[in-house]
């Protein structure tokens, strides 16, 4: 117990030191909310990546698809490494960095409002962000008090308000770069921590062929009546499989604190390096997370889903490690789980104060003004967040995997597809926008509302979200051609942005040939 206190204690107080070294950077909005648009390879990489994956993933998702789909569900991880993370990069970081910073938007709502020439449609997407991120939030704390419950015994509401304190203080005091800085040292403690935490899970079971091979042995009738299921390529269900694989990777490209990273990237090198960074750490952390997670049914014999839930899987599996390692999980999560809350306060606080308050509420904002609120709504969206998390742990919404499929299945409906044609499209229309918020988010409602009603596929509210952001890549263009075209003017102006012509070194590109 000493060791593991310790741990936590000199975590802390190396974060909030972070925090209150970064002070200097976070004096105006563009510093506070993206570090001054100077952010380097390896900690956009790793905050890219600490972002994505939190106690939602280790907790939530690796206990519940590992369960559910054996060692396949370690597709999931590979999924969100080469789709979440590489493609993400190769397709949005250089015309996202490049369009956002030639239009002076600090957040996705700014973007949909400079880009298609609506208010409306920015206060719309303010909205959205704010309010889905809650759930999102949630889950978070629900994931980490499990955890803590288990190696400390510690009170669920106790581990929510320290945790919200400890990450309020450092994001309030320092800002993004406060945020990169310690997501980078976080990033660092996930990946020497699941690679331990594997081993010594394995070993417990006999090594990685014996745990195999008990795999192997492992029937459940009420979810496949093939042998040796739960061990094979594809597991017991892989068209279900398949739509956690998209709602995980391919929602990433839609989620406000994901695209953010990319506004804050320091330079073209930055961008090729933190593509490897990022694709590399994916595959280690969300590999890992859901390879460990596929053998949670050799614990079977000591978890109680119908009592405890898939949130009890992964847990049960680290509770008979060495204090050392429990204490070295204990971090690894909370690293996962505190980066991922800072990027969600940075980017609801900060698309509140500039999209819905600015302007429309509070004229004439000053930079100063305009950080202070900022800093205040970080305080109340964590609070708002912590009393969302202890209501929902005494209601009957017990999944981690629940809140989170309808957090990204709502944000990634409404913004993927509108956010990846704007960048690449000039045809995008205002309607063809308001249509898709409308969409992604009003299917996600009536999902959560009506679930019983919906066919039994889209039940799921991580299948429906993957539906939702794959429907969301029809509808944007259909109705961008039978609605009113956009201002020729105005798209002209956005996209000049990408003919401006640059000089680099000729490492980057080659000199083009000139005939005598």
């Amino acid at each position: 117990m000493l060791i593991k206190i310790l741990l936590l204690c000199a975590f802390f107080a190396l974060m909030i030191c972070i925090g209150i070294y970064c002070r200097k950077h976070a004096t105006d909005v563009n510093g506070f909310v993206l570090g001054g648009r100077s952010v380097g390879p390896w900690l956009t990489a790793f905050a890219y990546g600490t972002s994505y994956f939190s106690a939602v993933i280790f907790i939530g998702y690796a206990g519940q698809f590992g369960w559910k789909y054996g060692i396949s569900a370690t597709w999931v991880g590979i999924g969100n490494a080469l789709i979440g993370s590489l493609l993400a990069w190769v397709i949005l970081g250089r015309r996202t960095r490049i369009m956002t910073q030639h239009l002076d938007s600090a957040t996705m709502p700014d973007f949909f409002g400079k880009r298609l020439g609506s208010k409306s449609l920015k206060i719309a997407a303010s909205v959205i962000i704010f309010v889905f991120l809650i759930p999102y939030t949630a889950s978070l704390y629900n994931g980490l008090s499990r955890l803590f419950a288990m190696a400390f015994d510690i009170d669920y509401t106790v581990c929510i308000i320290i945790m919200a304190i400890l990450t309020g203080i450092y994001v309030t005091a320092g800002g993004y770069m406060a945020t990169a800085i310690n997501d980078f040292i976080q990033g660092c403690i996930m990946l020497v921590g699941i690679v331990v935490v594997i081993a010594a899970v394995l070993q417990s079971k006999g090594g990685f062929i014996e745990a195999l091979n008990g795999l192997a042995e492992v029937e459940d009738p009420t979810v496949s009546a093939t042998p040796g299921a739960f061990n094979s390529f594809f597991g017991p269900d892989p068209l279900n499989l398949l739509g956690v694989v998209i709602l995980t990777s391919l929602g990433t490209w839609g989620l406000p604190q994901m695209v953010q990273k990319f506004y804050a990237i320091e330079s073209e090198k930055a961008i090729h390096k933190g593509t490897i960074i990022s694709t590399l750490f994916a595959m280690v952390v969300a590999g890992g997370c859901y390879f460990l997670g596929g053998f949670g049914r050799l614990f079977s014999d000591q978890i109680n889903i119908e009592a405890d839930g898939f949130d009890a899987v992964v847990p049960t599996m680290l509770s008979t490690l060495p204090d050392i390692l429990i204490g070295l999980v204990v971090l690894l999560v909370l690293s996962a789980s505190m980066s991922t809350l800072s990027s969600l306060v940075i980017a609801s606080s900060s698309t509140l104060t500039i999209d819905f308050l600015k302007d429309n509420f509070i004229k004439n904002m000053t930079q100063k003004q305009q950080v202070l609120i900022i800093r205040v709504l970080l305080v109340v969206f964590i609070l708002i967040s912590v009393i969302i998390a202890i209501v929902q742990y005494k209601s009957t919404v017990t999944f981690i995997a629940q809140l989170m499929g309808v957090s990204w299945g709502a944000l990634a409906g409404a913004f993927l597809a509108p956010f990846l044609y704007s960048l690449y499209w000039k045809g995008v229309t205002k309607a063809a926008c308001w249509c898709s918020y409308i969409w992604g988010a009003g299917l996600m409602i009536l999902n959560l509302l009506f679930r019983e009603s919906f066919p039994l596929l889209l039940q799921s509210p991580i299948n429906c979200g993957a539906f939702a952001m794959l429907a969301g890549f029809i509808i944007v263009p259909v109705v961008s051609w039978i609605t009113r075209k956009p201002d020729t003017e105005l798209v002209d102006g956005c996209f000049a942005c990408y003919d401006r012509t640059v000089r680099v070194p000729a490492k980057y590109a080659l000199e083009d040939e000139v005939e005598d």
